[in-house]
């Protein structure tokens, strides 16, 4: 019965930081392209790229060392 809780918090997770990524984003890709500067842009577009990946690899490292714990305190974390 409560199977749907998690994964509609997952979602919603999900949702809002992606949301809240994209907005900032803009606003800093915004605020570049007022100032003109060509320079200025793809210095902050790569700014945004780096972290962006930052965030993907501690993201996945999390995920990766959160089944590890699980798996070592013995939890059963397959899927369906």
């Amino acid at each position: 019965m409560m199977d749907w809780v998690p994964a509609v918090f997952i979602v919603f997770k999900v949702l809002v930081l992606g949301t809240g990524m994209f907005f900032a984003i803009k606003w800093h890709y915004d605020q570049g392209r007022k100032e003109n500067g060509k320079e200025k842009l793809s210095a902050l577009l790569r700014e945004g790229g780096k972290v962006a990946l930052v965030f993907t690899l501690l993201l996945v490292t999390l995920l990766f060392l959160t089944f590890a714990l699980g798996r070592k305190l013995g939890l059963d974390l397959t899927f369906p």
